[in-house]
């Protein structure tokens, strides 16, 4: 019984039929038959796609095998690093950190009594909740400076200024009086 030629795609040439062949003539002409399907079809997808066939822009299908992929799940803390380093955000970031993280950076105990209050070219400027603790963190300055370095990186804070608490204020306000303002009747 001869084999019946497969229908195939259409084309404009009237496809060839072999002799009627038995054995491994058979298995050949079948073989060169798939390779032609084959490199058809092959010539077809990267002729012209939605990409416009350079293949660059192109999405990877099926499953990523047993190898790393990009296609593979990403650490979400890995993916914003990539994203800061990329970006040149590591100086912001790190300012950033001595404000949001001021406990951690610094300590529990001195957290409780100074607060930042703002860092402009490397110099940090710190307000302690009294005079004492303000003279207390003069004193330790340099450790300060050394803990800052170590928690966000050097040359982040370079200098440090601290003061008290801010005084109240008798030249602002909605009640304010023009004059010489309260003296000797003061307390």
């Amino acid at each position: 019984m001869p084999a019946e030629p497969q229908p195939g795609p259409p084309s404009s040439e009237p496809p060839i039929l072999p002799p009627p062949s038995t054995g491994p003539q058979l298995a050949r002409a079948v073989l060169d038959a798939a390779r032609a399907r084959r490199e058809a079809n092959r010539s077809r997808r990267t002729g012209g796609g939605r990409d416009g066939g350079d293949g660059g822009g192109r999405r990877l299908r099926g499953y990523s095998g047993p190898g790393p992929d990009p296609r593979d799940p990403q650490l979400f803390g890995d993916v914003l690093a990539r994203l800061v380093k990329s970006r040149g955000w590591q100086q912001p970031a790190a300012e950033a950190t001595v404000f949001g993280a001021w406990e951690k950076v610094v300590g529990p105990e001195i957290a409780k009594h100074s607060r930042p209050i703002k860092l402009e070219d490397g110099e940090l400027t710190v307000e302690a909740e009294s005079t004492a603790w303000a003279t207390q963190l003069r004193m330790l300055a340099r450790s300060l400076l050394h803990r800052i370095a170590k928690e966000v990186g050097h040359n982040v804070v370079r200098k440090l200024h601290i003061h008290g608490p801010a005084a109240p204020s008798w030249s602002k306000g909605p009640r304010r009086v023009r004059g010489r303002g309260p003296r000797d009747t003061y307390g």
